[in-house]
């Protein structure tokens, strides 16, 4: 079994408020969702207006389409004109490796 996940540094546009902040950062955390079945969340610098770290994880017994999938989030997510992605970590692990 393989488990991977991925964790994104996001700068938002212009936002001044944390309301604002939400009304960028939910369409793209359910488009996610939707698009991928995998899960998500916000998981860091939930105070910061402009700010935000999106973390991405899934379960599988194919590396390649962890990996492929993963991948594909983070294009989906770089290429949202509202947003700009700094960074981006992802991270592979094989179940035998706990």
């Amino acid at each position: 079994m393989w488990i991977g996940w991925n964790e994104f540094d996001i700068l938002l546009g212009d936002v001044h408020s944390l309301k604002t902040k939400r009304s960028v950062v939910r369409p793209i955390v359910a488009e996610i969702r939707k698009r991928f079945q995998i899960s998500v969340a916000e998981v860091d610098d939930a105070q910061l207006y402009r700010r935000t770290r999106l973390g991405v994880s899934m379960v599988s017994g194919e590396k390649a389409y962890v990996e492929e999938t993963l991948n594909r989030v983070e294009e989906t997510v770089a290429r949202r004109p509202e947003v700009e992605l700094l960074a981006s970590k992802m991270r592979l692990v094989q179940s035998s490796d706990f």
